[in-house]
């Protein structure tokens, strides 16, 4: 606790089996005095130790929330399938398939009086992707209590993940943010993760804060654990976790370009 009454909660997300990143991270936040932990999810995939990444998680995290690779690597009945998803779903325990399909989809509450609603990739569904560069229709989706949420309060700040892409923004008095990805951060492949500061539980205005925190760490040292490990597509991971560069780009040959699509002319 900080003055006034103030608390620090750290969102993490989007681990993707990289313990190396995980750990610098987790170090930070304890660093820092920060008990207080929510996982927005895709704890599994791309990365080499999805059991130990869930293990720690469940230990550590207040608030486990389900991501779209949570859902579908272990799903039973998906239909796309590769070495290398084969790979990652064997890497866990059965126990931790069934602990991931299982997650709840949403988490709301309340923080200096404004009403927070988190999850992991949009208010309809974990599998579809609102990118930096949306549109109005988009941003204002992101607010709606949906079959997916619930009918809890309307918020008014939401925050989330999936796309590996931190942002801010604040418009039509509401603030939607993205938190970015521990495991597998693009463009800048340093680990970032947010931290909330305001009054829990607090209906009344209070100072708030969202404040962005990159960690560097020993990408490399991952990178051959994976290799140790005999983990399939590792070009692919060094594409993503040493350049910041998306591996379907990779293996597609394409340039690295700018994330905000060119207006129209």
């Amino acid at each position: 606790m900080t003055g006034m009454g103030l608390e620090r909660i750290a969102l993490i997300s989007d681990v993707h089996g990289n313990l190396t990143a995980l750990e610098a991270v987790l170090a930070d936040i304890e660093g820092r005095g920060i008990e207080r932990i929510f996982n927005l999810g895709d704890y599994v995939g791309k990365g080499p130790r999805g059991q130990e990444v869930v293990d720690r998680c469940r230990e550590l995290c207040e608030v486990n929330i389900l991501g779209n690779w949570d859902d579908f690597l272990p799903n039973p009945d998906r239909e796309y399938d590769s070495e290398a998803l084969r790979w990652c779903k064997k890497e866990l325990r059965e126990d931790q398939w069934t602990w991931l399909r299982e997650l709840p989809f949403c988490h709301d509450f309340l923080f200096s009086g404004r009403q927070i609603r988190l999850f992991h990739a949009s208010s309809t569904s974990v599998h579809r992707r609102v990118r930096f560069d949306h549109d109005e229709a988009e941003y204002l989706q992101m607010f709606e209590n949906t079959e997916a949420t619930g009918d809890g309060p309307i918020p008014t700040v939401v925050g989330y993940a999936d796309t590996h892409d931190p942002f801010y923004e604040a418009d039509l008095g509401r603030t939607l943010f993205n938190i970015g990805s521990v495991g597998n951060s693009l463009d800048d492949p340093t680990p970032v993760y947010v931290i909330l500061e305001g009054v829990p539980d607090s209906p009344d205005p209070a100072p708030f804060s969202i404040q962005f925190v990159r960690v560097p760490y020993d990408a490399h040292a991952e990178l051959d654990i994976a290799r140790e490990l005999g983990m399939p597509e590792l070009d692919g991971y060094e594409a993503e976790i040493i350049h910041g560069l998306y591996r379907g780009n990779h293996y597609a040959n394409e340039p690295h370009t700018y994330h905000r699509r060119p207006r129209p002319t």
